[in-house]
């Protein structure tokens, strides 16, 4: 029986807004208080939409006193400790950061963002400050302890988004991973000043600053640990989305386990320690809100840069299916721009972590949604109409409905003969290096880009 049912927190990444709207939250604030126990500075790269913003601003809560927030979660009992007062908190959120109108603009938007967060502290900056980011921000760093007379919590989201839209480009990239290095280097220069240091991105890269200079920082990306403290596990569907499965599968005309048979193999898999598998919080939420398996997280914001990316290094969808990895491949000792793909497709979200052979990994899509929307993002680079691709789809699938075999090869003639020789040669020499050639017709037709 349905009862009343919390709402769904689609897109709100403010833990004040969640808890005091009445909106659904899965407890994952246990996690938080290992971090604070254990260490000091620690660094967690997670795909895009993936609770990074969510879990900033919940430790933001709980550094700043906000005990009425978390009655009934795991991290009620911090604030009963008799050591626990509130720390100050300095948080920055890097992808507010303009970095494509030149360089001038870059440092005014860091330096516009440092000023912001001076001023939720009621700090005053110097004007020799205000003229370089990072004094700025070393700075903030230094005042704000002060002030309080406490070291501050330092909250960072995003570190890399001002370069990441620059994958492409090595020469606007290196300048403003320059500005960059600069800027963290004073994280290390105000340790003194600071408790607990938290910081997210999408990749980790050395020669960003932050891991270069800071020997202190602990990197949980990939630990067993804390495998579990971003998306949703199977442990955590049931008790907390319960009414929502009842609910999707009556809409459907399913049973709850068909129901969850298909979730898992459209939005599960992802998995960043090679044993813990999650399923996608952007996808799930929205499934839940309207029932119909779409590629919600990848149609959502894929960055505009994937697409020329995969092209300008000929890579194909089927290349990196069952792809072997050592187990320090995502700490790539180079630049983002020169990074191997496969660990730049990782680290992304594209791909995720199996377990492989001895002490190694394997890399595989991690479910049906973003296997699909890869080998359209493929189609499309291929074919360079959208338009082109959904036709094709649309007529094979029907041709595959009427048993048309004879339509079915035509048409694949056809693409095939439109893909340039040069994509054409590229495709083919990966495909010898995977699978594919031991495939089944059945099973290509699956996997295959226009199928997808």
């Amino acid at each position: 029986m349905i009862t009343h049912l919390p709402k769904l927190p689609i897109g709100i990444q403010t833990f004040e807004e969640i808890r005091k709207e009445g909106y659904l939250y899965v407890d994952k604030t246990k996690y938080l208080i290992d971090l604070i126990d254990n260490g000091k500075v620690y660094f967690l790269s997670r795909p895009r939409r993936f609770g990074k913003s969510l879990t900033i601003s919940t430790f933001d809560a709980l550094f700043s006193g906000r005990k009425d927030l978390f009655k009934g979660l795991d991290a009620e009992e911090f604030f009963g400790r008799p050591e626990y007062r509130p720390w100050p908190v300095v948080r920055l959120d890097m992808s507010k950061i303009v970095a494509n109108r030149g360089i001038e603009t870059l440092l005014n938007s860091m330096i516009l963002q440092v000023k912001e967060s001076a001023e939720r502290h009621s700090v005053e900056l110097s004007e020799l400050a205000l003229k370089d980011p990072a004094t700025a921000f070393g700075e903030l760093i230094r005042r704000a302890a002060q002030k309080e007379e406490t070291p501050a919590a330092l909250l960072i989201d995003e570190y890399d988004k001002p370069i990441l839209d620059f994958v492409v480009q090595p020469e606007k990239a290196e300048e403003i991973r320059a500005t960059l290095q600069n800027f963290y280097a004073q994280i290390k220069a105000a340790d003194e000043f600071l408790r607990f240091v938290f910081i997210t991105g999408i990749t980790k890269f050395s020669k960003m600053g932050i891991f270069s200079a800071m020997n202190n920082l602990t990197d949980i990306s990939m630990q067993k640990r804390y495998g579990g403290m971003l998306g949703y596990t199977e442990e955590e569907m049931a008790p907390n989305f319960g009414g929502y499965i009842e609910k999707a599968a009556a809409a459907r005309g399913e049973s709850e386990e068909e129901l969850l048979t298909r979730m898992r193999n459209y939005y599960d898999g992802f998995s960043f320690d090679g044993i813990t598998r999650l399923y996608n919080p952007f996808s799930t939420l929205n499934f839940f809100n309207d029932p119909e398996f779409r590629n919600y997280w990848f149609e959502s914001g894929t960055p505009s840069f994937l697409a020329r990316y995969m092209k300008d290094r000929k890579l194909t969808v089927e290349q990196f299916r069952g792809f072997s990895v050592s187990r320090d491949f995502a700490s790539a000792p180079g630049e983002i721009e020169t990074a191997a793909a496969a660990s730049f497709l990782y680290q992304s979200g594209y791909l995720s972590l199996r377990p492989g052979a001895a002490d190694d990994y394997t890399l595989d899509y991690p479910n049906y949604e973003v296997l699909a929307a890869m080998s359209s993002l493929l189609a499309e680079n291929i074919f360079g109409d959208r338009g082109e691709v959904e036709s094709s789809r649309s007529f094979l699938r029907q041709c595959l409905a009427d048993g048309d075999a004879e339509g079915v090869v035509s048409e694949f003639n056809r693409l095939l003969a439109a893909i340039p020789y040069d994509d054409y040669a590229g495709a083919a020499r990966s495909a010898v290096r995977t699978r594919r050639l031991n495939m089944d017709a059945g099973e290509w037709l699956y996997r295959s880009t226009l199928l997808s």
